[in-house]
C-alpha cells in the first residue's frame, strides 16, 4: 500500500469512529429524551426540598487583654433523617440498625422516653425533672389515644389529683345540672366533656410515676400502645422495640417543628463516621455543630455553662427570640448574663433529595449569623494568682484546724470604673471537669464545702471593723464630730439613754485597757470600738443607713452574673421579722455587727467607692462586646457612676490616712512586703465563744491615687495575719504581673 492510499485509510477510519461515536450519543439522547421521558420526569418530580436549621456559633468570651475563656470546638454529630430512607426501607429496621452500631462502638445515643432501656422497665421521670422534656412527654400521654383514654378515666374516678393546692391554681371542673332527662349516651358524653377539662389540669409538675401506675398506664403497657402506634414488626423483641421507640418518640416530637432535626448522637469521632459511611446506614446523616470548649481551670464561678431549656422559663418570650425547644441556651455566670451577645442567628437552608436519598441541591435563604464575642473585665493572669493566693491561705488554716468546710470570697474592683478585676470563691472547681464528668459532678454536688457557691457574690458576712471608714465619713459629712475632737477611750462605753429605774448597759472595747483619747484618723487605725460606738450614737440609724445605701450596701451591686443585695441592718427590716430594734443595735450596727450582711463583692466596692472621692459605679463583668470579626463594638460596659457620695477632700484625707497607718503599725510585717504603698482595714466578726471567729479584710493601692480595691472574707479565718499577706499577695500580682508572688504567713495575729 503507497502513502497516498494509506492516508486515505485513516481519514476513512477516523471519520467512520466520529460517525459511531455521534450515532451512540444520539441514541442515548433519544432513551432518555423519549424512551425514558416518563421515568425521568417522574424522579425528578419526587426530589423532595426541605428545610434545615443551620446552627450558628456562639460568641467566644475572653480576659480584658484577649486571653480566650471559653471557645468553640467543631463536632460532628449524627442525626436521623426519614426522608433519607430509600423507598420501600423500613424506618424501624433502619432505626434499629443504627442503635446496633451504637452499642458496639460505645456511642451513648439521645433519646428522652422516661421509660428505662432494660427490665424491668420503670419510669424515670424523676432524671427529666421539671423541664421542656417532661412537658413533650406529658402532651405525647394526652394525644395517644389509649393513654389519653385511661388518664381522662383516672381523673373522673380521683379528681383530687389535679385539686388546687395553691391560690393560683384553677379550680376544678363541675359538670351544670341537665336540663331534663338524659340518656345514658348523653350522660357519657358529658363524662367525657368533665374528663377533658380534668385532663387538663394535669400538669408536669402532678405527673409522677404513681399517677400513671395508677391510671394502669404502667411502662410495659406504654411500651405496647406505642408499639402499635408506630407499627413496630412482631418479630422485634421487647427490648429491640424498648430501643426503637425511643428514637420513634423523639422523632414524633420533631415533627412539632419540622426545622430542628434529630440528633441521635453528639460529638462523634472520625472513626465512627467512617463506619457510618461504609455500612450505607439508612436515614443517617453526619452534621457540623459546635461544642462549648473551657480553655482554663480559673474563673468557674464567672463563666458558668450553658445548657437546655427548662419547663420553667419563658417559652413563649424565648420563641419570640427565635429559640427552640432543642436550644441551648445560658444557665449560669457570664454565658447566661450575655447571652444576648453571645448568641447567634440560625442559619435557614434548603435541601433537596431524589428518591435515592441522594441530595440533589441546597441554597441558603438565611445564612448564619456568628454570636458576638464577650470581653471581661477580669485579667486572666490575675484572676489566677488570686485564686492561688486564697487556696494557699484557705489550705493552710485547714490543715492547722481540721476544718475542711471552711469557705472564703475575695474581690477585686478597679476604683473610679466599677470593673471587676477578679472575683474568686473558695473551694473552688475545675468546670471543664464539672460538665464532662458526672461522677466529679456528683462529688460536687454532695460537698459539705459547698464548692458550686459563689461566695464572691452571694456569701453574706458581717463586715466587722472594716464597716468603720464609712461611719467616720458619714460623722465628719454631716458634723457629729471634727476632725480635731478626741474622744476618750477607757475601754468601755456606756450608753447615754438610760431609762429610770432600769441597769445601765455598755459595751467593751475590744482593746479593754482602753486606747484613752483619739481622733477619727487615730481611730480608725486603732479600730477603736468605743470611739465608733460613739459615732454611732451621734449620727443614729437612719442617717447610718442612708450613707451605707449610697456606698451600695442592702442592694444589688450590679453585677451581670447576679448576686445577693445583703442585708442593710435597721429597724425596718427588723420589724418585717417582727422584731424590735433598740438603741444599742444601732451602736453595734455602727462597728459592722448587728444584722449587718454583705458580700464580699460589696465590701470591694464599697471601698473602691471611698478611697475614689465617693464615686459609686455599679460592679461590672462586662468590658466590651464586639462582633464575631472584632470590626465592630456592640456594647460597653458601665462607663457612668450611678451615683456619688459627697466626701470632702479633708474627710477623704483624714480616712486614708487612718487606714494608711494600719499598714505601716499592726500590719507593717506583712505590707513591708508590699511593693506600693497602700491603707487597709480588718474586721473580726464574732459567731460566738465556741466558734472561731470570721476574718474580713479590705486595702486599696497605691495609697496616693488608688487603682484597685481589695476585700475577702475567711469563714472562720479569725481575723489574723493570714489575711493580710494575702491582700499583699494580690496587690503585689496586680503591680508586678510577670513575677510570682508568696503570701507571707505570719503567727496567727488576732486583728480587730
Amino acid at each position: 500500500m503507497d502513502q497516498h492510499e494509506s492516508r486515505n485509510f485513516r481519514l476513512f477510519f477516523l471519520g467512520a469512529l466520529l460517525i459511531a461515536v455521534l450515532l451512540v450519543y444520539l441514541g442515548v439522547l433519544y432513551s432518555v429524551q423519549v424512551v425514558h421521558h416518563q421515568d425521568y420526569a417522574t424522579q425528578s418530580i419526587r426530589s423532595i426540598p426541605r428545610a434545615e436549621t443551620v446552627e450558628a456559633s456562639r460568641g467566644i468570651i475572653t480576659d480584658r487583654n484577649g486571653r480566650t475563656l471559653v471557645s468553640n470546638r467543631s463536632t460532628y454529630n449524627l442525626t436521623f433523617d426519614p426522608s433519607l430512607l430509600k423507598e420501600g426501607e423500613n424506618q424501624n429496621e433502619a432505626i434499629l440498625r443504627l442503635i446496633q452500631l451504637c452499642q458496639a462502638n460505645g456511642v451513648d445515643w439521645i433519646e428522652n422516653l422516661p421509660v428505662s432501656r432494660q427490665l424491668p422497665y420503670t419510669y424515670t421521670l424523676d432524671q427529666l425533672g421539671d423541664t421542656v422534656l417532661k412537658s413533650r412527654f406529658l402532651s405525647y400521654l394526652k394525644a395517644l389515644k389509649p393513654s389519653r383514654e385511661a388518664l381522662t378515666a383516672y381523673l373522673l374516678q380521683h379528681p383530687d389529683a389535679v385539686a388546687p393546692q395553691s391560690e393560683e391554681d384553677p379550680a376544678l371542673p363541675e359538670l351544670s345540672p341537665p336540663e331534663g332527662e338524659v340518656t345514658p349516651e348523653q350522660e357519657a358524653a358529658r363524662q367525657r366533656e368533665l374528663g377533658e377539662e380534668l385532663l387538663k389540669l394535669l400538669s408536669t409538675r402532678r405527673l409522677t410515676a404513681q399517677l400513671l401506675t395508677g391510671a394502669g398506664i404502667t411502662p410495659q403497657t406504654l411500651l405496647e400502645w406505642m408499639r402499635e402506634d408506630f407499627g413496630l414488626s412482631p418479630a422485634l423483641s421487647l427490648g429491640e422495640a424498648r430501643l426503637v421507640l425511643g428514637i420513634q418518640y423523639e422523632l414524633y416530637l420533631r415533627k412539632l417543628d419540622t426545622t430542628v432535626p434529630y440528633i441521635l448522637a453528639e460529638d462523634i469521632d472520625i472513626e465512627f463516621i467512617s463506619l457510618i459511611n461504609d455500612g450505607g446506614y439508612s436515614g443517617a446523616k453526619v452534621t457540623s455543630s459546635y461544642a462549648r470548649e473551657i480553655e482554663t481551670s480559673a474563673a468557674a464561678h464567672i463563666l458558668g455553662m450553658v445548657g437546655p431549656i427548662y419547663a420553667e422559663d419563658d417559652l413563649e418570650a424565648l420563641r419570640a427570640k427565635g429559640y427552640n425547644g432543642d436550644d441551648t441556651i445560658g444557665r449560669s455566670g457570664a454565658e447566661a448574663a450575655f447571652e444576648d451577645y453571645l448568641r447567634g442567628t440560625d442559619g435557614r437552608r434548603v435541601v433537596s433529595v431524589n428518591s435515592d436519598g441522594k441530595i440533589t441541591g441546597e441554597y441558603y435563604t438565611r445564612s448564619p449569623k456568628p454570636g458576638n464575642n464577650v470581653e471581661l473585665t477580669i485579667d486572666l493572669k490575675f484572676q489566677q494568682a488570686a485564686e492561688e493566693a486564697l487556696a494557699a491561705t484557705v489550705s493552710a488554716m485547714s490543715e492547722k484546724d481540721g476544718n475542711t468546710t471552711r469557705g472564703a470570697g475575695l474581690a477585686v474592683v478597679r476604683v473610679g470604673t466599677g470593673e471587676v478585676l477578679a472575683l474568686v470563691s473558695y473551694p473552688m472547681y475545675d468546670l471543664a471537669a464539672y460538665i464532662q464528668d458526672n461522677t466529679y459532678k456528683a462529688q460536687l454536688n454532695t460537698d459539705e464545702s459547698r464548692p458550686l457557691v459563689n461566695r464572691a457574690t452571694t456569701g453574706r458576712y458581717s463586715p466587722g471593723s472594716t464597716f468603720k471608714p464609712l461611719i467616720a465619713v458619714a460623722a465628719l459629712e454631716e458634723g457629729v464630730v471634727t476632725l480635731s475632737e478626741r474622744i476618750m477611750d477607757s475601754g468601755r462605753w456606756y450608753y447615754p439613754d438610760i431609762v429610770a429605774g432600769t441597769r445601765q448597759w455598755w459595751w467593751n472595747c475590744w482593746n479593754r485597757a482602753g486606747h484613752g483619747r483619739l481622733n477619727v484618723t487615730q481611730a480608725i487605725t486603732a479600730s477603736c470600738n468605743t470611739f465608733f460606738h460613739e459615732l454611732g450614737y451621734r449620727l443614729g440609724i437612719e442617717k447610718i443607713d442612708e450613707y451605707a445605701e449610697a456606698f451600695g450596701f442592702g442592694k444589688s451591686t450590679g453585677i451581670e452574673i447576679g448576686d445577693n443585695p445583703g442585708l442593710l441592718a435597721g429597724p425596718e427590716e427588723r420589724e418585717a421579722r417582727g422584731e424590735v430594734w433598740y438603741g444599742g443595735d444601732t451602736v453595734q450596727a455602727a462597728i459592722g455587727q448587728s444584722d449587718n450582711l454583705f458580700t464580699p463583692l460589696q465590701i470591694a466596692n464599697y471601698i473602691a467607692t471611698l478611697v475614689s472621692g465617693g464615686k459609686h459605679y455599679d460592679a461590672h463583668l462586662l468590658k466590651t462586646a464586639k462582633t464575631y470579626d472584632n470590626s465592630q463594638v456592640v456594647a460597653v460596659g458601665n462607663k457612668e457612676p450611678s451615683n456619688i457620695v459627697n466626701i470632702s477632700d479633708s474627710t477623704l484625707d483624714a480616712v486614708k490616712t487612718g487606714m494608711h497607718n494600719l499598714t505601716k503599725t499592726t500590719l507593717a510585717p506583712y505590707f513591708n512586703n508590699c511593693v506600693v504603698e497602700a491603707g487597709a482595714k480588718t474586721g473580726t466578726v464574732q459567731l460566738g465563744s465556741e466558734i472561731t471567729n470570721n476574718g474580713c479584710f479590705v486595702c486599696f493601692a497605691p495609697y496616693d491615687e488608688p487603682e484597685i480595691a481589695i476585700a475577702l472574707v475567711i469563714e472562720q479565718g479569725n481575723a489574723g495575719a493570714q489575711l493580710a499577706s494575702t491582700a499583699v499577695s494580690v496587690i503585689n500580682a496586680y503591680f508586678t504581673p510577670d513575677e510570682t508572688e508568696t503570701a507571707v504567713t505570719g503567727d496567727n495575729q488576732l486583728l480587730p
